[in-house]
């Protein structure tokens, strides 16, 4: 069976933000918001901000003053994450298509993106993309998953989905196999980035159980979709996986780590 195509639509976001958004993104989000921070300049454009969870420690690292352009090519993610952060100031809200962002060249002086380009058919347009409305020296910084295996909680959801649905299971595999840095490099410095820094961070996971972060999994992401395509009761599969990630990190609460690849790389060239 083929996959739909993504969408965070309905109770999706709100159940992102809710249970995957604390334990899988907010400690990154604080580490690309110091990075960003460090290099200090604006305006910044946020590429697939989602619910807004980076475009939070952006706008609490950075100046006041230092504009926020954030983008999401779901308009029910961004429709969510400016109904939960409409106070924040200086943040303008747009829906974008990193393969065809709609500014004009060298427009940012940086651009950030927070698991997002695992996801973008093709590659080779958003890397250019992200270089050509940076302006010189600027920074782009990204990261992107490790393989599942140094995730132990998504290789055992993904286990737990391939047992019972063995002759179809839906795939956890996408925002997992963009991560070889070789791969990474070659995409940048063949699109015009220089001074490339590859960094594998590890961070704790913790969420409040192990059946908060099945749900997270499960309902707040496309997954639903699958699961739902296939007959099945979401609840009982939510179940399923919530006592095979009981195994591994605790049942309430749950621990385990998380890893990926952080990167950073200047606009270099003309």
């Amino acid at each position: 069976m083929a996959e739909p195509t993504l969408s965070f639509s309905g109770s999706i976001p709100q159940l992102y933000d809710r249970y995957l958004g604390p334990v899988l993104f907010e400690p990154y989000a604080i580490d690309l918001a110091r990075r960003v921070a460090a290099h200090g300049a604006g305006p910044v454009l946020e590429m697939a901000c989602g619910t807004g969870i980076v475009t939070r420690q952006l706008r609490a690292h950075l100046s006041p003053s230092v504009k926020i352009i954030a983008t999401d090519l779901s308009q029910p993610m961004l429709d969510y994450a400016q109904v939960k952060l409409g106070t924040l100031q200086n943040v303008d809200w747009q829906q974008a298509d990193i393969a065809a962002l709609p500014f004009p060249d060298t427009s940012f002086p940086t651009v950030v993106c927070q698991f997002g380009l695992m996801f973008v058919p093709d590659k080779q347009a958003a890397f250019r993309e992200a270089r050509r409305v940076l302006s010189k020296g600027g920074l782009f910084a990204f990261n992107v998953w490790d393989t599942i295996a140094t995730n132990p909680f998504v290789d055992i959801s993904h286990k737990t989905l391939a047992r019972l649905f063995p002759a179809d299971p839906p795939q956890f595999f996408t925002p997992f196999i963009f991560n070889d840095h070789h791969v990474l490099r070659q995409l940048l410095t063949t699109n015009g980035f220089a001074n490339v820094q590859l960094e594998t961070v590890t961070f704790p996971a913790h969420s409040e159980s192990a059946k908060a972060l099945a749900t997270g999994f499960l309902q707040g992401s496309p997954l639903s979709a699958a699961l739902q395509d296939r007959g099945a009761s979401l609840d009982a599969i939510t179940d399923a996986v919530a006592q095979d990630l009981a195994q591994h990190g605790g049942a309430a609460p749950f621990r385990s780590t998380l890893q990926a690849v952080v990167v950073t790389a200047q606009a270099g060239g003309a």
